[in-house]
């Protein structure tokens, strides 16, 4: 009996021990896009909106986008609104798919970079100088794309912490540092049992 009670205490203090260090593992992310995750597009956007999960400020480059035949979006100066960066963007390229890269500095002074995947059904052109609206026109001191033919990198994970570790794998760590010491704490009692 003494056993058992025993167990189920160590079973209650590491299920709250993990509770209470979720929190504090976790960071923000994004949380929505437009365009969204794998939205296929009539016609191209003329501004981009990334809301994440709690305040940023903005990295050198915040924004880039490419695309096939070596596209690249001209992307205007971004703004932050608390959790929501916007930002112009002029598009030209084929139909097809598209990659929206972007790099942000949460609160907690972790920076994130990460991706959002979606594509054109029909190419884009560029808008001629009359037809382009002046608030979406960037300058060209704000026109911040690639140099032509940089090949991009491989999709990141939605939100990727350079320098840290996923959230979830300190879940992860946290779970089996719990349970290990669960297997060890009855192992123990089942010895000590054994010889009385």
């Amino acid at each position: 009996m003494r056993f058992k009670r025993f167990g189920a205490s160590l079973l209650v203090a590491g299920l709250a021990l993990l509770g209470a260090a979720t929190p504090a593992m976790a960071h923000s992310e994004l949380k929505s896009s437009d365009p969204a995750r794998g939205a296929s597009l009539a016609t191209p956007p003329t501004q981009v909106k990334l809301t994440f999960s709690g305040p940023v400020t903005l990295a050198d480059n915040p924004i880039q986008i490419t695309g096939p035949e070596n596209a690249s979006w001209t992307v205007g100066r971004a703004e932050v609104a608390g959790t929501v960066v916007t930002a112009p963007v002029q598009a030209v390229g084929p139909a097809g798919e598209y990659t929206l890269r972007y790099k942000v500095t949460f609160d907690d002074s972790h920076a994130a970079s990460g991706s959002v995947k979606f594509s054109l059904s029909a190419p884009a052109a560029a808008p001629s100088s009359q037809s382009q609206p002046s608030s979406q026109a960037p300058s060209s001191s704000q026109a911040q794309a690639p140099a032509p033919g940089a090949t991009p990198a491989p999709q990141a994970a939605e939100t990727t912490p350079e320098g840290l570790l996923p959230a979830w794998v300190w879940i992860v760590l946290a779970v089996a540092v719990v349970v290990a010491g669960l297997v060890v704490a009855l192992r123990l009692i089942r010895r000590k049992n054994d010889r009385s």
